[in-house]
């Protein structure tokens, strides 16, 4: 049976891949997402790829709500602190936790399976189940 054509990665999937790109990187080096993010713009070919505001707007959102945002994953994350979890799960909890707070547009379900999404692509093999758990109670305390 023949493959068919492989499907693109949708736009706000890019720009979650890329605003991950960002906090990963701020978070190795211990530098502020914003002035990361500066750098990582500047490295871009013109024209700009759409998806970039959405990408931009998601590392600003995090790294002006980020003490907001941990301190919702610290109390969520079961037996886990910040330190311990994954660099890219605490950063794509961070940017799911974002868009579950401060981001009307997304559904709380596809913020949370884009998260987990990108976590079975890029992260540990227990890490999609952590997500789905941790981001599934935030996402409840959300919406009381």
């Amino acid at each position: 049976m023949a493959e068919g054509p492989k499907q693109q990665m949708p736009a706000r999937r890019k720009a979650r891949k890329r605003a991950l790109d960002v906090l990963f990187e701020a978070d190795l080096r211990d530098r502020p997402p914003i002035e990361v993010l500066a750098g990582y713009l500047d490295r871009i070919a013109k024209p700009r790829p759409d998806h970039l505001d959405y990408a931009v707007g998601l590392v600003e959102g995090v790294a002006g709500h980020l003490d907001r945002i941990d301190e919702l994953i610290s109390s969520y994350a079961e037996g886990w602190t910040l330190d311990r979890m994954p660099v890219v799960d605490r950063n794509l909890a961070r940017i799911a936790v974002y868009e579950l707070l401060y981001v009307d547009e997304i559904d709380d379900a596809v913020a949370i399976s884009e998260a987990v999404e990108l976590a079975r692509q890029m992260s540990t093999d227990d890490s999609p189940r952590f997500l789905n758990g941790l981001l599934g109670r935030i996402a409840e305390y959300a919406t009381r």
